[in-house]
């Protein structure tokens, strides 16, 4: 007999396990959340927030070097980096509070421990290696998240070399840095230590850097970071790490030729993996792929009443995709018959400078999957308020399907585009055609007209460039 009975059990605490558990509570389910660290998950306490708090600064940081563009002047310039750290920290610990309150609210059971599967609808947790309690749901929904990827001989060290947790708590601003991997955790770091006066090289195995980008907006994004003193070698690989008192030197192979690179410090940015150790998939018909659960468009696992959502299930590995997937597989248990899951409609941004933002299908995609497509393009320098922002560095860029006029694709770069690329996703979502999007009245002066110009251009219409 288990000690507490739920209709609903969430293994993690995370941006899809509390929404889950929330879900469950607003549609009169009884839900318990169990989690082994801290309410929010990594992405409210490691992750996405606390490393949007130290790009803030960042940006700040930039600015105040470059006052004299707007009129201004100043002397004596300089940060405090134990202050900008704290404020980071103070901000991800005033929303996992917030989670906390939230949880409370909903009247939804916290358990603090480590929870595994003990058997049909059983959660066994444990604490400090110790059995805490047992608990038994109806449903159990798998939330555990994912961590960073190691690679042997490159493992961080909490030292010199720094995995994303060591990297957003510097005790010292490095001087030099050298970066492995330029997907989006990898290239906001990057960002950061560069607009806070570091000298930076990024390493990529690809030969692109954001590769799960457009083309085009990898290109533009490159020659932009370039531009600010980024140094970055792709199709590249570190083939070892010489560590030093307070240095480390880096052997990177790229185009038959080797060099090696003396930095302060080296972030490793290679990868995800799911947590699906210990969890207790053994015996069940749960199948695991490439360290993440499969599952299907409801997050219904191959184990009848068990459902996974989040990081745990794979690319993108993305906090709003898990809130979404903890809706959906709520819904679906319910019994309300939610719309399944689109995973291209789920937006991805980066938020290095300039931004990056992306919805849909890109270019290459849409043609390799036999669409005969046509392409808009505006770049920010034709618009008004970017100029006036001191912003003219940009793009977007639309794909649509030339016989349909479906929006196929959208993808940005540029100051906020973060915030924009939820205009394309609705339009994705509505399934908008290029007449919708043509007929809709952005205001001005905005940077958000961009949005409209790249749908005019698509068909010859473009207006401003």
């Amino acid at each position: 007999m288990a000690d507490q009975n739920f209709d609903v059990v969430v293994l993690g605490g995370g941006p899809g396990g509390y929404v889950a558990a929330i879900r469950a509570a607003q549609l009169g389910m009884t839900a318990c959340v169990i989690e082994r660290e801290n309410l929010g998950g990594i992405c409210l306490n490691w992750g996405c927030i606390p490393t949007k708090a130290l790009l803030r600064s960042s940006e700040i940081n930039h600015l105040l070097h470059n006052l004299k563009d707007f009129g201004f002047s100043a002397d004596n310039i300089r940060f405090d980096l134990a202050a900008i750290v704290k404020r980071s920290r103070g901000i991800a610990k005033q929303l996992s509070a917030g989670v906390t309150h939230l949880l409370k609210k909903n009247k939804v059971a916290v358990i603090m421990g480590t929870g595994k599967l003990a058997g049909k609808g059983v959660v066994s947790v444990e604490s400090d290696g110790k059995p805490k309690v047992t608990v038994a749901g109806k449903h159990i929904v798998l939330a555990t998240g994912a961590r960073a990827r190691q690679i042997p001989g490159l493992e961080a060290d909490g030292r010199l070399v720094w995995s994303y947790r060591e990297a957003m708590v510097p005790a010292a601003m490095p001087k030099s840095l050298l970066v492995i991997g330029s997907g989006a955790i990898g290239i906001e770091f990057a960002s950061f230590y560069l607009n806070m006066g570091a000298a930076v090289t990024v390493v990529e195995v690809m030969d692109r850097v954001l590769p799960v980008e457009d083309e085009e907006i990898s290109a533009f994004a490159r020659k932009a970071f370039e531009k600010q003193g980024m140094k970055i070698i792709t199709g590249a690989a570190v083939k070892g790490l010489k560590k030093g008192a307070d240095s480390v030197t880096v052997t990177v192979e790229s185009g038959g030729t080797s060099q090696e690179i003396t930095v302060d410090r080296v972030i490793s940015a290679v990868g995800i993996v799911g947590n699906v150790e210990n969890l207790g998939l053994e015996g069940t018909a749960i199948k695991v792929e490439r360290t993440h659960v499969v599952i299907d468009e409801f997050c219904r696992t191959g184990e009848p009443g068990v459902y996974a959502i989040g990081d745990l299930c794979g690319a993108p590995w993305l906090a709003h995709k898990a809130s979404h997937e903890a809706v959906v597989c709520i819904e679906a248990i319910a019994g309300l018959h939610p719309h399944p899951i689109d995973w291209t409609n789920i937006p991805g941004c980066t938020y290095c400078r300039p931004q990056v933002a992306s919805v849909g299908l890109t270019e290459a995609r849409a043609r390799a999957l036999g669409h005969e497509v046509k392409i808009g393009h505006f770049p920010f320098i034709g618009n008004g308020k970017a100029i006036a922002m001191g912003e003219p560095e940009g793009m977007a860029k639309t794909v649509f399907d030339a016989k349909t006029g479906e929006l196929l694709g959208a993808h940005m770069i540029g100051a906020e585009v973060t915030e924009m690329i939820q205009g394309y996703t609705i339009a994705r979502t509505l399934e908008a055609t290029e007449a919708e999007l043509m007929h809709t009245i952005f205001p001005h002066p905005t940077v958000s007209e961009t949005m409209h110009e790249a749908v005019l251009d698509a068909y010859g219409r473009a207006i401003h460039f």
